[in-house]
């Protein structure tokens, strides 16, 4: 378990050009798996629901 989070983790900083490959398309995998989890959640902006809240109390 450690050897593969090690792996996912730090994969393609140390290993060599095909583990490194796999290592980082393992981990961009597994982000998109738990974001899509998540649909309404937009890690793009993190602060859109802020600023929609401050547009429309500037508007009243």
């Amino acid at each position: 378990m450690i050897l593969a989070l090690l792996f996912i983790t730090l994969g393609d900083r140390v290993l060599p050009a095909p583990l490194d490959d796999a290592s980082r398309n393992t981990r961009t995998s597994i982000n998109q798996f738990l974001i899509g989890l998540f649909p309404d959640w937009n890690p793009t902006n993190p602060n859109e629901r802020t600023e929609k809240e401050v547009e429309q109390l500037e508007q009243r």
